[in-house]
């Protein structure tokens, strides 16, 4: 950017002759500009200096410059100078003083006005100057200039406003939609430009969102799996999908409960309990246990927590296991697909995913059961035995209602293992 800037002021050297002549509307480019003799000769001073590295001589003397000044004729020039004095000095603030000087003057050419407000708005960002940072990032995209780039700067600067307070309450709330627009129009522009959008957009995104409890949450959450597919992400629609749908049933809940595992989503001991609690309402025993097991493994379940559980389950294990091979002989020989669902259940449970996906598809040939159900367990069983593809099939034959946003969420998954 400051490159940008000194290149873009090339020429702006203060000579008495060039500083007499009018100026030249008709023309782009730099102004042609009336300057006092008496700040064309302060300036000279501070051009002087600044070439030497006496950057306090340099600002001295654009002080001096500042107090004689009469017109934005004076005005602009003093703070083309200056701009250059701050590039040299490295001194940002002094270069915000002079960007403003110029764009104030209402004398900055237009092919300049769009980088002169980007960069002022940046600069007003970092000194948390929120509403400055607004008023020239906005002056900054009517121009065209870099809507990639000035975007961001103008979401930060609408969440920097909007705080951390209190964000779902006005303005706080406002503020928050205005500035996941601008990061919006920031995602849009940098794939129109063909760049690679930031995944900590999306993630800022979700945060802002559901902090302020807007409605786009769960938009920004999906772009945000999409662009990194962790377990992290896919947790965040795991558990926005159940707050959205606080009364689903203790089966539906394990179904997606189960793919946070599948995918990497369980994190905090009340992952793994709540996993193991749905398992447990349900009856499917093995999979208490190798939940507990599971949370035990990586760290997170301390040896009391889950215990009680475990500790019901565990020794039903046994003898629910040995049942298996006649409750398979009796949903061949039922009437409907109960017996095998429940039987493809407990298979689920322990893991044995060729046989859970033999009893489910048994189970949808007899038919009377939850049709929906069963291909999601179906699907869950191809897709935890790595047949992907008839994972996808399963899912996508779920009809609808909330069994079909669970069976979307599992196709988002799988998506990503193509």
């Amino acid at each position: 950017m400051a490159l940008a800037l000194a290149l873009a002021l090339t020429g702006g050297a203060v000579s008495a002759p060039a500083m007499a002549a009018k100026k030249d509307e008709k023309k782009g480019g730099a102004p042609k500009l009336n300057v006092s003799p008496d700040v064309i000769k302060s300036l000279q001073a501070a051009q002087a200096a600044t070439q030497k590295n006496d950057f306090a001589a340099a600002k001295a003397a654009l002080a001096e410059a500042d107090a004689k000044a009469q017109s934005n004729d004076d005005k602009y020039q003093i703070g083309a100078i200056k701009l250059n004095a701050s590039i040299a000095a490295k001194d940002s603030a002094l270069q915000g003083e002079a960007l403003a000087q110029m764009l104030d003057s209402g004398l900055t050419p237009p092919d300049q006005a769009g980088q002169f407000n980007a960069v002022a708005a940046e600069q007003a960002l970092q000194a948390k100057n929120y509403d400055l940072a607004i008023s020239r990032g906005k002056a900054a995209i009517q121009a065209g200039y870099k809507p990639d780039m000035v975007n961001v700067t103008l979401a930060q600067a609408y969440f920097g406003k909007a705080g951390t307070a209190n964000a779902g309450a006005e303005p706080a709330r406002s503020l928050n939609q205005q500035g996941l627009a601008a990061l919006k129009a920031a995602v849009d522009a940098t794939k129109a430009a063909g760049g690679q959008v930031p995944a900590q957009w999306y993630q800022i995104g979700v945060s802002r969102a559901a902090s302020a409890r807007l409605p786009e949450t769960a938009e920004w959450a999906k772009a945000a799996y999409q662009a990194q597919p962790s377990g992290e992400n896919l947790r965040t629609l795991v558990r926005l999908f159940q707050q959205s749908n606080p009364n689903i049933t203790n089966r539906e809940n394990l179904d997606v409960l189960r793919l946070m595992a599948a995918s990497g989503g369980l994190v905090v001991a009340g992952d793994y309990t709540e996993y193991a609690e749905m398992a447990s309402k349900t009856g499917i025993y093995g999979e208490v246990k190798s939940a507990i097991d599971a949370g035990r493994a990586k760290g997170v379940l301390s040896g009391s927590a889950g215990a009680d559980l475990y500790q019901t389950a565990t020794p039903r294990i046994s003898s629910d296991k040995s049942s298996l091979p006649a409750a398979e002989a009796d949903a061949r020989k039922a009437a409907n697909g109960k017996i095998a669902a429940a039987t493809a259940d407990a298979y689920l449970g322990y893991g044995d995913y060729a046989k859970a996906a033999a009893m489910f598809e048994l189970a949808k040939q007899k038919g009377g059961v939850d049709a929906d159900e069963v291909n999601t367990r179906l699907g869950i069983a191809k897709a935890l035995g790595g047949d992907v593809a008839s994972a996808k099939a399963a899912f996508q034959s779920v009809q609808g209602g909330t069994r079909k946003q669970i069976a979307d969420l599992w196709l988002a998954y799988l998506a990503t293992k193509a």
